[in-house]
């Protein structure tokens, strides 16, 4: 099987919705990432969550769970060719996520729990860990060890921001190279959460400034990430969860492939 995180000439890109929807919906993405990927010529890995466990209230949306999720998950895949990532929140739900999704992800807030990493590792299905808000680059190390330990046959991290106060987050672009040299692991960048603020979205839900995403996006591109991170929806204002900072779909491609140009072209200067 060839590996999802790196090993390309190209990085590679981690998009869908932010949490599971319709069927219509999630193919919609689907088709739309599939078809990105053979236009840009970029490995595409489709990532919708079955279950938002870390919301601010408890009446926010959280998906349709474990069980309908993942059967809506294995239609896209059967669809699309796309592989399918998704979110585990416990031990307990790794082995039924690994049986449809081909890359399993661990979030931020859970990036230092033990038995979730190792069981996540033990699946046999690579792993992508985001870097906690709080967590210096150096500290994702052990969260590195913990997926070998159990033996992940990938490993990516993630960097999506760190807390700056209580309303905002911000990006440290040393950490993509601080990230590589501490974890020897390809490291992704979350362009989506990066401009999430916590909080301060309606009635208590996060709030985001998408107009950043593309800036960002692109010196994360120059400064050495791997990959993409990017959460997109047709209609982000009217999705579930996490709309303020998601990128609409029709300006998805227009999006990655400058991202895809400034990342070429900074290896390029390096290589002269």
């Amino acid at each position: 099987m060839a590996p999802h995180f790196g090993g390309g000439a190209s990085p590679f890109l981690i998009a869908g919705p932010c949490v599971v929807e319709s069927d219509d919906l999630n193919l919609r993405i689907g088709e739309a990432l599939a078809e990105l990927g053979r236009e840009l010529g970029v490995h595409v890995i489709y990532k919708a969550s079955y279950d938002k466990a870390n919301r601010s209230r408890l009446d926010a949306a959280r998906g349709p769970g474990l069980e309908r999720g993942l059967a809506a998950l294995a239609r896209v895949r059967a669809a699309t060719g796309l592989p399918i990532l998704t979110d585990v929140h416990e031990a307990g739900q790794v082995p039924a996520a690994a049986q449809v999704a081909d890359v399993l992800q661990v979030p931020a807030f859970l990036c230092r729990q033990t038995d979730l990493l190792v069981a996540a590792g033990r699946a046999g299905r690579p792993v992508n860990v985001k870097k906690g808000q709080w967590m210096s680059p150096e500290g994702m190390a052990g969260a590195v060890e913990k997926l070998r330990a159990g033996g992940a046959p990938e490993v990516a991290v993630t960097e999506r921001g760190t807390f700056f106060g209580y309303g905002d987050l911000v990006v440290d672009m040393r950490n993509f190279a601080r990230l590589r040299a501490a974890c020897g692991v390809p490291v992704v960048f979350d362009a989506t959460h990066a401009v999430q603020q916590p909080g301060q979205g309606r009635d208590g839900a996060s709030g985001g400034l998408r107009q950043f995403i593309p800036p960002l996006l692109y010196a994360a591109a120059a400064a050495g990430a791997d990959g993409f991170f990017l959460e997109t929806h047709p209609d982000p204002d009217r999705a579930p969860s996490d709309g303020p900072n998601m990128v609409p779909l029709d300006q998805l491609a227009g999006i990655v492939s400058v991202a895809l140009d400034v990342w070429h072209r900074a290896r390029e200067a390096v290589r002269a």
